[in-house]
């Protein structure tokens, strides 16, 4: 017997019958559907409340409830690219907390005028890529974004959260990080460990602060330890990384035993550089990377890397911002990374005679 059709006429659940059927005021179910209830509704009263709501198929009048609350219930996440992983994965946890609350997010790459090299140019200035949609947005997340481009982006009028940025340098906002330094003497300890004392450093040509970091650290963890190592600068691609790489590799002098990348894209460029000069990973030339993308796994040997987890740094950033809506002031701890050990790695070879 075939099921009967769903029957569309049937009145809508209303507030009324998901307050009846949770044991709860009205009140409380606004509170609660309006995520307005932290504080002054019990978690399992506010966990009853939404379960009976999704149970009876109760949708709130979200148009009447925005234009009530002067809220559009969007947010903006503003990255440097649309198509690297990392920026994608971020999406996905920033979205998966947004729907638990009712909103959208908004993906955006940075125009070039307004990106993480600097300030906006003249041109951005005149026309601001963002002034149509400002009026209808809640919030922005700035992803890797320079101070004067991020206000630029959102004038005065927009709470923020930045991400992968400067705590000290924003904006008066709040900052969500990952423990990029963290991040950075694993990676340099390992290589310790297993006794390279002559490292190359692949670092991204870009003018951040996530890079600086980078920079930084790799230089105080390797500081009394005996070992040296030269920084070269690559763009963010692997010709650009396999390029810069090769040049390094034979250049005058010892030839470093490892290469320590910024990222798993100038990693795959290093390999690619140690293969075409006839080396061999790891037996002559260890490299990690940065990230742990799927092209970690997608090259051979596999790549040592940095993972990032970057679906748990989408939803600490939009949890911020929603805190940061509700009025509280979020001061989330960086999100700690882990070194995944694969076969790019091992023991530094004999010094040549």
């Amino acid at each position: 017997m075939a099921t009967p059709p769903h029957d569309t006429t049937a009145p809508r659940p209303t507030s009324r019958d998901v307050a009846r059927a949770a044991g709860v005021s009205q009140a409380t179910v606004s509170l609660v559907l309006g995520d307005k209830w932290h504080g002054r509704v019990a978690e399992r009263t506010a966990e009853r409340v939404r379960t009976t709501a999704r149970e009876l198929g109760y949708r709130p009048n979200l148009a009447a409830r925005n234009l009530r609350l002067g809220r559009t219930r969007t947010a903006l996440l503003v990255v440097p690219a649309l198509t690297n992983e990392f920026f994608a994965r971020l999406h996905t946890g920033a979205a998966r907390v947004a729907a638990r609350h009712g909103f959208s997010v908004v993906l955006y790459p940075s125009p070039d005028s307004v990106g993480p090299s600097g300030a906006p140019t003249q041109a951005s200035r005149v026309s601001d890529p963002f002034d149509s949609a400002r009026a209808a947005l809640d919030g922005v997340l700035a992803s890797s974004m320079a101070s004067d481009a991020l206000a630029t982006l959102r004038g005065d009028a927009l709470p923020l959260v930045m991400l992968d940025s400067d705590p000290a340098d924003s904006l008066g906002a709040a900052t969500v990080n990952l423990d990029i330094a963290d991040g950075t003497r694993q990676a340099a300890e390992h290589l310790l460990d297993l006794g390279h004392r002559d490292l190359l450093h692949l670092t991204a040509d870009i003018d951040s602060w996530t890079f600086d970091v980078r920079r930084r650290t790799l230089a105080t963890t390797l500081h009394g330890t005996g070992a040296r190592h030269r920084t070269v600068k690559a763009d963010l691609t692997v010709d650009d990384a396999r390029t810069a790489t090769e040049a390094a590799l034979t250049a005058p002098g010892p030839r470093p035993t490892a290469l320590i990348c910024d990222d798993d894209v100038l990693a795959a460029g290093a390999c690619k550089a140690a293969r075409r000069l006839g080396l061999h990973v790891p037996d002559d030339l260890s490299i990690t990377g940065f990230d742990d993308l799927t092209l970690a796994t997608a090259v051979e040997p596999e790549l040592t890397t940095v993972r990032l987890p970057a679906e748990d740094f989408g939803e600490q950033a939009m949890t911020t911002l929603l805190d940061v809506l509700a009025g509280r002031t979020p001061q989330p701890a960086p999100l700690p990374v882990q070194l995944i050990v694969r076969g790019s790695t091992a023991q530094s070879p004999a010094p040549r005679r």
